[in-house]
């Protein structure tokens, strides 16, 4: 099991591959494997890949939270060094996004190219969830079975989890076997909230970003509508949008062969 003790606490990752390194950041809740299963093999043919769960996920530490962006980028930082990486590309997903900008920002050195997936940066001027993902998600009196069903139906693209129901059957198994830490949740749930003020958001500090980046986002996402991809290009100078046509807030699990094409051709 590989395991490394940075900024005191253990943090699991893996690498697949070889070549220049690529970070993989996941989102709130998500373990390296299932955020990233399908899109690892082919990332991997070009690049070596790095996944990792953030502390208080999967089998890293999960100390007393909240957690901030900005502890999680140090932890991040802190990983690539022992793996003896002075940088590397970095993609973060959602909660990941925020790691992923708070990595450019107090770690420049860390970061040659970026990829910034269905995120946003804070504030009071980012687009907000919709009231129907903000529903399924913060609901915690229906069974967790159905519970989990509809959140896979509102977090990916419309008619998807009727499409792919073996796909959703293998989440809703994995997710019983490997299921959530509640008080690692509730930490990481501080990073977004934390994120609110004015003062905290990324917004008036990415002018700062020198790293090319890519802002990826799916069309029909409802956890970060797609608009907030344009309003993050707006603040990055070396920036350029890609929008996933046929894919939700979890691209990663619905369209992965899409979002790698992307993937490549920004980072070659």
């Amino acid at each position: 099991m590989p395991t490394l003790d940075l900024n005191g606490l253990s943090l699991y990752y893996e690498t697949h591959g070889a070549g220049e390194p690529l970070i993989l950041i996941s989102g709130l809740g998500y373990d390296h494997d299932f955020q990233w299963r399908f899109m690892v093999p082919g990332l991997a043919e070009r690049y070596q890949v790095i996944v990792f769960d953030n502390r208080g996920a999967g089998q890293s530490a999960k100390p007393a939270g909240p957690y901030t962006a900005q502890l999680l980028a140090d932890d991040t930082a802190a990983l690539l060094a022992a793996l003896g990486h002075a940088s590397a590309h970095v993609l973060g997903h959602s909660m990941g996004g925020f790691i992923a900008q708070a990595l450019a920002l107090e770690h420049p050195g860390c970061v040659r190219k970026l990829i910034l997936a269905a995120t946003n940066f804070g504030g009071p001027r980012h687009i907000p969830i919709t009231a129907e993902a903000m529903a399924v998600l913060t609901d915690t009196k229906s069974d967790p079975l159905e519970r989990l069903r509809r959140g896979i139906a509102v977090s990916t693209a419309p008619g998807w989890a009727e499409a792919h129901p073996e796909r959703v059957q293998a989440w809703l198994e994995y997710r019983a076997a490997h299921p959530l830490d509640p008080a690692g949740y509730q930490a990481q749930l501080g990073i977004g909230l934390g994120l609110l003020a004015e003062a905290a958001g990324f917004e008036h500090r990415l002018a700062q970003v020198k790293a090319p980046t890519l802002v990826l986002t799916g069309a029909h996402d409802k956890v970060v509508p797609p608009g907030n991809a344009e309003l993050l290009a707006a603040r990055l100078p070396h920036s350029r949008v890609h929008v996933l046509p046929d894919a939700g807030h979890l691209f990663t699990l619905e369209t992965p062969e899409a979002a790698n094409q992307a993937i490549l051709a920004f980072l070659e």
